[in-house]
């Protein structure tokens, strides 16, 4: 094993991975987890970290941190998934991805291992992110569940925060079926004495995050909304904020729940640790301008080109289209074009309803095991009344929209983060 290529085809071969098969690649619980980190000497515990949970927004408030941590000057690691173009992205220090000479030497060195124990692709990648992070002395990390909380694997950690970004229905069958029992595994992140803060709540969610805090101890903070301000100006999204303005270069209207949750965050933060950390408000300022470019984030209210203008972006579930086709009323078009998958282990039913039924659309599958058939997904479509071409890759389904674009037209990509990851190195060429 030498190669960058080879070391990945190890971990995608050897180890089931939610990413491509689903649910097959879904171990629970933490015993593999513990038996893992034990062999390699508990990278976890060599460093500090915030651990943030959620349903929809957890990859935008990680980046968002992790920008204020990186302008702040600390060190900071950023651990998150899927990646959408390149494995690199899901483990990075201060945005700069894993070295690929150092995934090669991990896998290569721990193969006996892993075959002792069997992890799952995400354990495994888990495992060499705390590794990393840990052998580059980071001052801070930011770690994003994969799944859940509860069981998740990374709730091994012992964070100085934790984050619940939001809840609403996705992988229920693996975290419930109602929002409580949703709301229950997100919860268990939650640590003893250690602050938490709740990004959104309904009231179905509240009653369950308290429970848990008064258990542990915790104390418990709720974000609000409190932008009685905000607009567009030189294509960048503008927010008056108690701490200033912030000019976003995270243009969804969405990232205003998540910008709230951050910025509670950073208040309780600093409350807490000041003795350790310095953040000042103009840090802050810094940070939340340039998370793209600190981080290296995309896929999220992204344009790729204009004239025809494309824009893509990771929602996927139903709380993730809502604010997709919300966003998508707000823009100027003279006929709005869709290129647009699923992965097939998802009820699509009630997201397909959600969808613009004026919009000319390209049903198509990313290459990936688990992609729902471009065919079956135009079926589904046309029972509710969504109409167009379905083709059998995103790359013919994206020069399609755009032969048949005029310059004024608005071309959307989405539906699953398969399809916006082979659809970005598209328009890099």
């Amino acid at each position: 094993m030498n190669t960058y290529s080879e070391a990945l085809q190890y971990l995608y071969d050897r180890l089931p991975v939610f990413h491509h098969i689903g649910g097959a690649a879904y171990k629970p619980g933490l015993d593999n987890t513990i038996k893992l980190l034990n062999a390699f000497d508990n990278p976890q515990q060599k460093f500090k970290c915030i651990h943030i949970a959620g349903t929809n927004g957890k990859g935008s408030v990680s980046n968002m941190l992790s920008a204020v941590f990186q302008s702040a000057g600390y060190k900071t690691g950023l651990y998150t998934s899927p990646h959408l173009v390149d494995f690199g992205e899901r483990i990075r220090v201060d945005g700069q991805m894993i070295a690929q000479n150092y995934v090669i030497e991990f896998v290569k060195k721990h193969q006996s291992v892993f075959d002792e124990i069997q992890p799952s692709f995400f354990e495994a990648t888990m495992a060499m992110a705390f590794c990393y992070f840990a052998d580059k002395q980071v001052d801070i990390a930011i770690i994003e569940t994969g799944l859940g909380g509860r069981l998740d694997s990374t709730n091994i950690v012992i964070p100085l925060l934790s984050v619940i970004t939001n809840i609403s229905f996705d992988h229920v069958a693996f975290l419930g079926d109602t929002l409580e029992k949703i709301a229950f595994e997100k919860a268990g992140i939650i640590k003893t004495g250690i602050p938490v803060i709740v990004g959104e709540w309904l009231p179905e969610t509240k009653p369950v995050f308290e429970k848990t805090a008064s258990e542990k101890n915790a104390p418990i903070y709720f974000a609000e909304e409190t932008f009685d301000k905000y607009y567009i100006e030189n294509q960048k999204f503008v927010i008056e904020s108690s701490i200033g303005k912030i000019v976003s270069d995270l243009s969804g209207k969405y990232q205003l729940r998540n910008l709230s949750t951050v910025l509670k965050s950073l208040e309780v933060f600093r409350a807490n640790y000041s003795n350790d950390f310095t953040i000042d408000n103009k840090k802050i300022l810094h940070g939340l301008e340039n998370v793209c470019t600190l981080t290296g984030l995309q896929g999220r209210w992204q344009t790729l080109q204009s004239k025809p203008k494309v824009i893509t972006d990771t929602g996927h579930n139903e709380a993730g289209i809502a604010f997709v086709c919300e966003q998508l009323q707000q823009q100027n078009f003279e006929t709005l074009r869709i290129v647009i998958g699923f992965a097939n282990d998802k009820d699509i039913s009630k997201i397909l309803k959600l969808l613009p039924a004026n919009a000319k659309y390209y049903f198509t599958q990313a290459n990936v095991q688990r992609a729902m058939e471009a065919d079956k997904l135009a079926e589904k479509a046309l029972s509710v009344g969504l109409n167009g071409a379905y083709h059998n890759s995103v790359k013919e389904s994206v020069k399609a929209a755009i032969n048949e674009a005029a310059p004024e037209d608005l071309i959307f990509i989405g539906g699953s983060n398969f399809v916006v990851g082979e659809a970005i190195p598209l328009f890099e060429q």
